[in-house]
């Protein structure tokens, strides 16, 4: 649990702020450098080997979107970051994988960054991803660990031309990235939602050792994404607020109601915490249940038996002035007496709904 709540950040140890240092899994081979150019009118798509290709497009009067997989070059990054003007506290924010979610206005340039959460089908926890965007006045630069298809809706409408996607600026392409994240949370919790009402289902029909290792596994989900969910309501929040002349009135209308939906994240997420802390309860107490039936047949079965030890116990005894000791009816009798106390028992018990 505390590999995947805690990235190791040791190795930056005794460092002078604004050190880049890669903190992470490398994810990919090769960073990959893509860019969509585009106005109203024109669009056009290009893959660079290198990041002097993307320079170009900094002064270009139309919408430059570069987007970057892979952060483990830290050469490139720098290039990229003197080009630009990124400060270098920025670049070692976007190396460090482990950065809660934030907005930060630097003037020239917005910065912010967030978890891109997936659902793994397989093992049955959410997978995340570090996304950290760059807003220039027209030009936005992404940064993603790895290659993944979360954006492609947000290509394609680019692409097609359909909306507000090629008539706005470089802050209505940001707000359309985020929302594309904040959907692919939708999809997680939805698939973690699904696991919550298979498991209840068989907590109430056959709970087992296994039953409590999978809600102690759902709560670790939880924790996590409660720690990336959280703070992004903040940070749209802060985008919708933010005084920047980088974001246009017209584009805040649509993070407001992007605001609604990390809400209703929210909420949803609290409703699965409590669902599962609710279940984990019931199962202590369907354990407890149990344990009492155990514990209850015992005593009965106990309560029975004392009596008619007693019995066998007094005849057991070797004196010789026991009169029943020498008739030829005392065994008999005495083992007769002791089937009505145990059936007298038994109905007694029964009588008492006690089993």
């Amino acid at each position: 649990m505390t590999s995947r709540l805690v990235k190791k950040t040791s190795i930056k140890k005794g460092l002078r702020p604004g050190s880049l240092i890669y903190i992470g899994e490398q994810k990919v081979d090769k960073v990959r450098i893509r860019v969509i150019d585009y106005d109203e009118a024109n669009l056009s798509e290009h893959e660079f080997e290198s990041i002097e290709e993307t320079f170009p497009f900094k002064d270009k009067p139309s919408v430059s979107w570069i987007n970057i997989d892979g952060l483990h070059d830290i050469e490139v990054l720098r290039k990229l970051g003197a080009q630009f003007g990124i400060h270098n506290l920025v670049l070692e924010d976007i190396l460090n994988t482990d950065h809660r979610p934030t907005i930060e206005d630097y003037g020239d340039y917005i910065y912010t960054t967030l978890k891109m959460l997936y659902y793994h089908e397989e093992r049955n926890i959410i997978m995340e991803e570090q996304f950290s965007l760059v807003i220039f006045n027209q030009t936005v630069i992404s940064f993603q660990e790895s290659v993944g298809d979360t954006f492609e809706p947000v290509r394609n409408r680019i692409r097609k031309g359909k909306g507000m996607a090629r008539k706005a600026g470089a802050d209505y392409l940001a707000y359309i990235l985020i929302d594309a994240v904040v959907d692919n949370y939708f999809l997680a919790l939805e698939k973690l939602g699904e696991c919550i009402e298979g498991l209840e289902d068989e907590l109430m029909n056959n709970a087992s050792n296994e039953t409590l290792r999978n809600i102690h596994s759902l709560k670790r989900e939880i924790v996590l994404l409660r720690k990336y969910i959280w703070p992004v309501r903040e940070l749209i929040n802060e985008f919708d607020r933010a005084e920047s002349r980088l974001i246009d009135k017209t584009t805040s209308l649509y993070v407001r109601d992007l605001y609604g939906h990390a809400v209703q994240l929210i909420d949803t997420m609290e409703a699965y915490r409590d669902m599962v802390s609710g279940m984990l309860d019931t199962y202590l107490s369907i354990s407890g249940n149990k344990m009492n039936e155990v514990m209850k047949t015992l005593t009965i079965m106990a309560s029975i038996f004392i009596p008619l030890t007693f019995i066998a116990g007094l005849y057991g005894m070797n004196f010789d002035n026991m009169p029943e000791l020498h008739k030829s009816w005392g065994y008999p009798a005495v083992l007769i007496i002791m089937i009505i106390t145990a059936l007298g028992l038994i109905y007694y018990f029964k009588k008492r709904k006690w089993f």
